[in-house]
């Protein structure tokens, strides 16, 4: 299911290029692109261009024209678990790449250069969340947040908080706060002194058939509309609607 919150505002548009550490994009690989694409753009109202090419068929989403988020098409005889995708912004992936490795880390994809848009890689914490990295060149990220359809918030869900935390912290340069607004194992992440991620160890509530994953909350103006039309979609609903914190 696609996860939101319903904080409103307008952030306006995101033209300069994020600090390390900040998530700046997100992107779904799917099997079936064509059935997500008529998902979401049903459900938040995207427009789809072709996107860069070196890993298999991919497309930018557009709200009112400007960038949101990415949709890829999976190998066939690629089984992963379908889940939402942050990129944390760099200014050198080569280097952050070297990091994630010394740090316990694993290097899936790259560090490769997406066409002019910018250079990333995809890499796995030493719990197993998937993650990317991006350095901005044509390409600066998200256009656009604070609208409902946009990206809003990420949380990482893991086995514990700290450790996994510390990773982010030594890699990206975030500074990990712990908090208890979602729990007592749960940790925020903050770049320049503003949270820009959870990290929530869940211990053994953790599914076994997804395991540590990032989830992206994406913003909407009435959450029990946005559920509603989910599921009117073919969606699921996976956690009921509650309150939610951060920091």
């Amino acid at each position: 299911m696609t996860e939101s919150r319903g904080r409103t505002g307008r952030d306006g548009d995101r033209r300069a290029r994020r600090p390390p550490g900040t998530p700046c994009w997100v992107s779904l690989m799917v099997h079936g692109l064509d059935a997500t694409q008529e998902f979401y753009g049903a459900l938040f109202g995207w427009e789809f261009r072709p996107g860069p090419q070196q890993l298999g068929p991919y497309v930018r989403a557009l709200l009112d024209g400007r960038e949101v988020a990415g949709l890829g098409q999976l190998p066939p005889d690629r089984h992963l678990p379908v889940a939402w995708t942050p990129y944390l912004a760099s200014d050198d992936v080569d280097r952050t790449a070297g990091a994630v490795r010394l740090c316990g880390g694993t290097i899936g994809v790259g560090p490769l250069d997406a066409a002019e848009a910018g250079r990333m890689l995809i890499a796995s914490d030493p719990a197993g969340a998937v993650f990317g990295v991006w350095q901005a060149a044509a390409h600066l990220g998200t256009a656009v947040t604070g609208v409902p359809g946009t990206p809003a918030w990420n949380e990482l869900i893991t086995y514990e908080a700290a450790g996994v935390a510390t990773f982010y912290a030594t890699v990206f340069g975030h500074a990990p706060k712990a908090g208890s607004a979602a729990g007592p194992d749960h940790v925020t992440l903050h770049v320049d002194g503003r949270p820009v991620a959870d990290v929530r160890g869940v211990g053994d509530a953790l599914p076994r058939d997804r395991g540590p994953h990032w989830v992206t909350y994406f913003e909407t103006a009435d959450v029990d509309d946005a559920v509603a039309r989910v599921v009117g979609l073919g969606g699921h609903v996976l956690e009921p609607v509650g309150e939610g914190a951060r920091g």
